[in-house]
């Protein structure tokens, strides 16, 4: 069964924008990492001021892999941009495993 991570990313006021496009530039680069299922970035809307990045992996290996390797590259700045400014103010890593999962199409058949 899959792993989630979810980094808890506290934003000051005023940065939102500038994450939001920080996270579009280089949105599709964990894509093609092994063990890599998915992604959600999400934006608070009540009740909390932090936003979440959700990341589905199907390990702890494969997770760590790219945390240790490529991860390095994705969050760094785009090549030919000028070093910039962190807009997070703290993180904070949540880890789970996905115990049960209910996804559109999928079959309900427990053997498949």
């Amino acid at each position: 069964m899959s792993i989630v991570k979810i980094n808890a990313i506290t934003v000051p006021e005023g940065s939102d924008e500038e994450l939001e496009k920080r996270f579009a530039q280089r949105q599709h680069a964990v894509d093609h990492a092994p063990g890599f299922e998915g992604f959600h970035l999400l934006r608070p809307v009540s009740g909390e001021s932090r936003y979440f990045v959700v990341t589905y992996w199907s390990d702890e290996e494969s997770y760590a892999a790219w945390r240790d390797g490529d991860a390095r590259t994705a969050h760094q700045a785009p090549e030919g941009a000028e070093k910039r400014r962190p807009v997070a103010s703290g993180a904070e890593l949540l880890e789970f495993d996905v115990v049960l999962s209910s996804l559109p199409g999928a079959s309900t058949d427990p053997a498949s």
